[in-house]
């Protein structure tokens, strides 16, 4: 069983994703819960997820996580899209952006699709933003106030820029070193 959230309004997406995992866990709380995204993806555990069951509870409850963000991942994920739309397990696909190819290709294996977009003004606000860009050094600033939230938020919006990580983590090293120095 297949739940299908996507659109340009990844935030949405996700919450509504999230909150469907949470209520499926409550009515099924002996159900395994797994999380998938593209850092941890793993085509034989997927496979496993698919085919498996629980020890107590005969079903699993996965959240895949923008796994077409990765070429390599989304063809692996939308070639075993039958296999996962077959399985007495429940998958919860939430993807940000897709093209309307893949799109449909899930839509039509989905027992549930929901979009999620913004409206054309949200997106108009979005894209001057990120032609205005970010400075690298608010997710710094986002640090020392220890704001674990604002920190993910930028470092999102950092990486969706375009941003190296190693820049990143070279800028919250630094950070973090001048707050040690500071506090000690």
């Amino acid at each position: 069983m297949i739940y299908f959230f996507h659109g340009t309004d990844t935030e949405k997406a996700r919450i509504k994703a999230n909150e469907l995992a949470d209520s499926l866990h409550k009515k099924k709380p002996d159900a395994s819960f797994f999380k998938m995204n593209t850092d941890n993806f793993d085509m034989s555990i997927l496979q496993e997820y698919v085919g498996g069951q629980g020890l107590f509870s005969n079903k699993y409850i996965v959240l895949l996580d923008r796994l077409c963000e990765n070429k390599e991942v989304k063809e692996l994920f939308i070639d075993f899209l039958k296999e996962i739309a077959e399985s007495e397990n429940i998958f919860i696909i939430c993807e940000g952006k897709i093209d309307k190819a893949t799109a449909t290709k899930i839509e039509k294996k989905a027992e549930k699709t929901v979009v999620f977009d913004l409206s054309e003004k949200e997106e108009r606000e979005i894209k001057a933003k990120r032609e205005a860009g970010i400075n690298i050094f608010e997710i710094a600033n986002a640090l020392g106030e220890k704001n674990k939230k604002h920190i993910w938020i930028i470092y999102r919006q950092l990486i969706e820029e375009g941003k190296v990580p190693e820049e990143i983590h070279g800028v919250l090293f630094w950070k973090a070193k001048a707050m040690l120095l500071a506090g000690g």
